[in-house]
């Protein structure tokens, strides 16, 4: 027992609503909650009875209590859900989630618009449509646009610098904007009409081409006709293929939640404009919560950080409802309604949510057990004690010694740990030395652990043989951290997959596990891990180089005029296409100064 006095702290404690804080011995935050009477809530913790294990076992470390009393429940809610957010407590929901749903995305503030698949801020000017469950379907759905309207898909830079249209006008995906092949108000016809596909009025649209089909026929203009006329068959294809009855342009999501054996399962239907785009499941680790509290958090941490339907159908009821609906609507700007009970349509799509969230679960257990199989391998091919609870690997990656990155990932029982990746800009070490990089690597990783107490890995994974492996015993050794086993991850003599050598610690002889090993796969999954997030890295950083190194080396030309300058030239080739006149006419660079431009992009000229 902790020795905290509840009886004292409760004869004091308010009956407002707020946020309470539950404190370890440690100091450290175990849970966070909320209340609409923090008196009675908080109580609830102490009375001795109707507490389940989990929350029995908080109740006896809790050390002090710490509350923030709210004026609503709203600020409450908004409260708890910004303090989980930074403090993580162990006993609260826990929603991993590393995705950032995409968009697609029409640049209507351009004479001729671009359709580009799109993740990230949505701040800049144009049009946003989704967001949509999987990249997959949002490629689809760029894809069908552009065999049905030919919007150009290309940046800006290449269809500024077109003299003849691209492969896309030959495959009938495209117009030739660039090249003057539409005029601008056709053009823009195409775009409204994709748009009106995008908010899913596919039916208005269908009778408008219809109405422009005839049109276009009694003028004798058949070509016209004849596209029209195919773009109808196409919605009508899509219409049919829709599995669902529509709702007259309503966004709404459906999310339901399935409970195992103490795994959850949530997924979440996404319907936008009347039409299913598909589905994604989340696991999110339980906590404290009962099913109907769980679902409840789970709304909160999803929705404060998304964009908002209008209606949120769940599978049961959720006891503050009404605050999570008064909390969205604020944020959304409009009404947002959280409906537990419904028929008809939404019952159909709710019932699609919870068929997904079971699969889900099933799915999710039998990766489970594949996972726990080739972790008790690898425990067992290195004679490790248990099967390692966090793994972490690191690679190297660079081109002939320029823009050297290397790259941390991390790995636990349920897959990778993405939040936990890391990657490192090399600096100060020869270039093609990969000893000098992978010791650096390990000894900033390393070093900030130790120093932030962080949780240390079970098993280091190196990508390469006993050089690297050396590099990684000599920094642990430096830094007094012992009791992990460290592996050199290397590829057979022709390098084929399957054939990797791992070298121990302390062991000469490589152990060669087999090509169907279980274990051998999980190891050749977090490797190839490594290598891609150090090489996508190494490939940002080198192409950043490329582009600003050689401007950088202008005197008198700082970081503002070097990107106005890549900016109004589309990239360091239209830079260097520039005349001395053009140069000067950016905003910021002088006679003189283009003129040093101009002689450095172009040496003995």
């Amino acid at each position: 027992m902790s020795g905290f006095d509840s009886k004292a702290f409760l004869a004091t404690l308010t009956t407002r609503p707020g946020v309470y804080r539950m404190m370890s011995v440690k100091g450290e935050i175990m849970y966070v909650g909320k209340a609409r009477n923090l008196k009675s809530r908080v109580g609830s913790y102490f009375a001795g009875k109707g507490l389940n294990a989990k929350t029995m076992a908080m109740v006896e470390q809790i050390a002090a209590i710490e509350v923030t009393a709210t004026a609503s429940d709203t600020e409450a809610l908004l409260l708890e859900f910004n303090l989980i957010k930074q403090h993580r407590p162990r006993y609260n929901i826990s929603l991993r989630d590393d995705k950032t749903f995409p968009f697609l995305y029409l640049s209507t503030q351009q004479p001729f618009p671009r359709l580009s698949f799109y993740r990230g801020s949505r701040k800049m000017p144009g049009r946003f449509f989704g967001p949509y469950p999987r990249a997959r379907a949002t490629r689809e759905t760029q894809l069908l646009l552009q065999k049905l309207f030919k919007l150009r898909t290309c940046e800006d830079t290449f269809f500024a610098n077109r003299t003849r249209p691209c492969l896309q006008y030959q495959i009938k995906r495209c117009s030739g904007p660039c090249v003057g092949l539409v005029d601008e108000r056709s053009y823009g016809q195409d775009v409204q009409d994709a748009i009106a596909v995008l908010e899913g009025r596919d039916r208005e649209l269908r009778d408008d081409l219809a109405a422009r089909m005839e049109v276009a026929a009694a003028n004798l203009e058949f070509e016209k006709a004849a596209r029209l006329r195919d773009q109808v068959s196409a919605i009508k294809e899509i219409q049919a293929s829709q599995s669902m009855t529509r709702l007259a342009e309503q966004d709404i999501d459906a999310v339901a939640l399935v409970s195992e054996g103490g795994r959850h399962c949530v997924a979440v239907v996404y319907l936008r404009g009347g039409r299913n785009l598909g589905s994604t499941s989340y696991f999110p680790r339980a906590g404290l919560a009962e099913s109907g509290e769980l679902l409840s958090a789970f709304l909160a941490q999803y929705y404060l950080t998304r964009e908002v339907p209008s209606e949120i159908l769940v599978s049961e009821e959720i006891e503050d409802a009404d605050v999570l609906e008064q909390a969205f609507s604020e944020r959304a700007g409009r009404a947002v309604a959280i409906r537990p009970r419904v028929r008809g349509v939404r019952a159909r799509w709710l019932e699609m949510a919870r068929s997904n969230a079971e699969l889900g679960l099933r799915m999710r257990e039998a990766n489970a057990a594949t996972v726990a199989e080739q972790l008790a391998g690898i425990a067992t091919a290195l004679g490790m004690a248990g099967s390692p609870r966090r793994i972490e690997c690191f690679d190297v990656s660079h081109t002939m010694g320029e823009s050297t990155v290397a790259s941390c990932v991390v790995c636990g029982p349920e897959g990778p740990i993405k939040s936990d990746y890391r990657r490192f800009n090399i600096e100060g070490v020869a270039a093609g030395d990969d000893y000098g990089a992978m010791r650096q690597a390990l000894e900033r990783r390393y070093s900030w652990l130790k120093r932030e107490e962080a949780v240390l890995p079970d098993l280091l994974l190196i990508d390469g043989g006993p050089g690297q492996l050396a590099q990684a015993e000599a920094v642990l050794a430096e830094l007094g951290i012992s009791g992990m086993t460290l592996v050199g991850v290397a590829k057979g003599a022709d390098r084929r997959v399957g054939q990797e050598r791992l070298f121990l610690a302390g062991q000469e002889v490589p152990t060669i596990l087999p090509a169907d090993s279980p274990a051998l796969h999980l190891i050749q999954r977090i490797r190839d891990e490594a290598h891609r997030f150090a090489i996508t890295g190494h490939r940002q950083r080198r192409a950043k180089a490329r582009t600003e190194s050689i401007l950088e080396t202008v005197s008198g030309l700082g970081p503002t005029k070097r990107r106005e300058l890549l900016r109004q030239f589309g990239g360091l080739q239209g830079v260097t296409r520039a005349s001395v006149e053009d140069l000067a006419k950016v905003r910021g660079i002088s006679t003189q100064l283009a003129e040093q431009v101009y002689a450095t992009l172009h040496p003995g000229a």
